[in-house]
């Protein structure tokens, strides 16, 4: 079937030139649009009679007018305002002030054998308000990197556990949730739930798993754990020069979506728009901004981190979506989804199959690429048609593939936050690898097993 080996052919370039390290969103907005043009070429109508251009070329550009539409209309618009209200708190300094005060209490801790699940646990906490892995990981080594080894902690193991704390927390604020649940049709807090039945007893166990691997990898390697690291030239951060309770801040969104949920299950007189409530909090910050400094001039020239926010997240995140989009709707009108999901309902199991097929494409795509949040934007829009030829709910493949793609990373040597901390300790990805992998493999067998488990059907 040509249409199927058009398939496999192009989306090998996309895989290969995104391994290259070229960017995501343009190769799979490329490839989209030449899927599309294939389909056009072999006779398959991308719109009914009446409803396009006129002229197919112009078709092809349509859709594209037509995903993006699309997007910025539903979750594309609430991932622009989550991103830009996170730019805003970091242009403020209120995100470091969270990630200072959180810091604090480990300084309290004693027993040095409590640092290492500690320390995951709260980094992992940390990453609702620093969201990136890489700036996460640049935070923390320079800051608690030091701390760890002051009280005797080898470097190899305080590296290891901050290249893993920005892994699977269940927020409301996660781009990937708030995807997720558009296209599957869920309410965005039930599968923020969903989400945590999984991921806190996972990162609880992972948290037991690398106390234990650490230490037997400390114990294997000796005094070669012990890297000797001038800490002065570790990336400095300063003490973010705001009261104590900006702190708050970057969560007053998540506070009010939460607030809001549990009002609406009690009435249902009031309904949780994301977008709203996320504006809502973005002003309150700047009427505190403007009493802080007693100029509106001053605070709204900072208000304006927001509106460039919301541009990073439609490049970052939207536009990526975007390009999954137009590969699904070419896909969809080659008729390869119809052929392969004929195959996997003559199965048994085939909703587990099916879950496996993606979870094991995730795990893979993830350690050649960095990272897997690319493959998982790209066929997030395919997932509700798959899950109910297999006769399954859509979230039994998207939410284990969502979190294998945010673990991968931490198994990839290309990945940026291994090269980061890697770099910054002065050791090869690969010797980082090791002391990351088993916790990963741990983590990504514990949520494909749990989710077969815990999940609706």
């Amino acid at each position: 079937m040509i249409e199927a080996l058009l398939v496999i052919v192009v989306m090998g370039v996309v895989g290969y030139l995104i391994v290259k390290n070229y960017n995501p969103t343009f190769v799979l907005i490329s490839a989209g649009l030449i899927l599309l043009a294939c389909a056009t070429l072999l006779g398959h109508a991308l719109y009914p009679e009446g409803e396009g251009t006129g002229f197919a070329l112009f078709d092809i550009f349509l859709s594209f007018k037509d995903a993006i539409i699309s997007q910025i209309g539903g979750a594309g618009l609430v991932v622009m305002i989550l991103f830009g209200y996170s730019g805003y708190m970091n242009h403020i300094g209120a995100n470091q002030k969270a990630v200072n005060v959180l810091v604090k209490p480990i300084m309290k801790i004693k027993s040095k054998a409590l640092f290492v699940p500690i320390v995951f646990l709260l980094g992992n906490l940390m990453s609702l308000v620093v969201p990136s892995a890489s700036s996460l990981a640049v935070i923390l080594m320079a800051i608690l990197y030091p701390l760890l080894q002051g009280i005797g902690i080898s470097s190899m193991t305080a590296a290891a556990v901050i290249a893993m704390t920005a892994t699977i927390m269940p927020t409301p604020l996660g781009a990937d949730n708030v995807i997720a649940a558009e296209v599957l049709n869920y309410n965005l807090l039930d599968y923020v739930i969903w989400h945590a039945k999984i991921s806190i007893p996972v990162l609880l166990i992972l948290a037991v798993v690398h106390y234990f691997w650490q230490k037997h990898c400390d114990k294997t390697e000796g005094e070669a754990a012990f890297v000797k690291v001038d800490t002065s030239n570790l990336s400095e951060v300063e003490e973010a020069k705001v009261p104590t309770f900006y702190a708050l801040l970057p969560l007053l969104p998540l506070v009010m979506i939460i607030g809001v949920g549990i009002a609406s299950m009690v009435t249902n007189e009031i309904s949780m728009d994301i977008f709203v409530l996320t504006v809502i909090s973005f002003f309150i910050v700047v009427v505190i901004e403007t009493i802080r400094h007693k100029s509106l001039k001053l605070s709204q020239e900072a208000a304006v981190e927001m509106f460039k926010g919301m541009g990073q997240g439609f490049s970052q995140v939207v536009l990526l979506v975007v390009g999954g989009v137009l590969v699904t709707t070419a896909i969809q009108n080659l008729g390869v989804i119809d052929s392969l999901m004929s195959m996997v309902e003559n199965t048994s199991a085939a909703g587990i199959v099916t879950s496996l097929i993606f979870s094991g494409g995730t795990t893979i795509f993830g350690v050649l690429a960095g990272g897997g949040l690319s493959m998982f934007y790209a066929t997030i829009e395919l997932l509700p048609d798959i899950a109910a030829r297999a006769g399954i709910d859509g979230i039994l493949i998207a939410l284990p593939m969502q979190m294998i793609a945010n673990l991968a990373r931490t198994i990839s040597p290309v990945a940026a936050v291994m090269m980061i901390v890697s770099s910054s300790v002065g050791v090869s990805p690969m010797k980082l690898l090791k002391r990351t992998s088993v916790p990963t493999i741990v983590g990504i067998i514990l949520v494909v097993v749990l989710s077969i488990i815990i999940l609706p059907y």
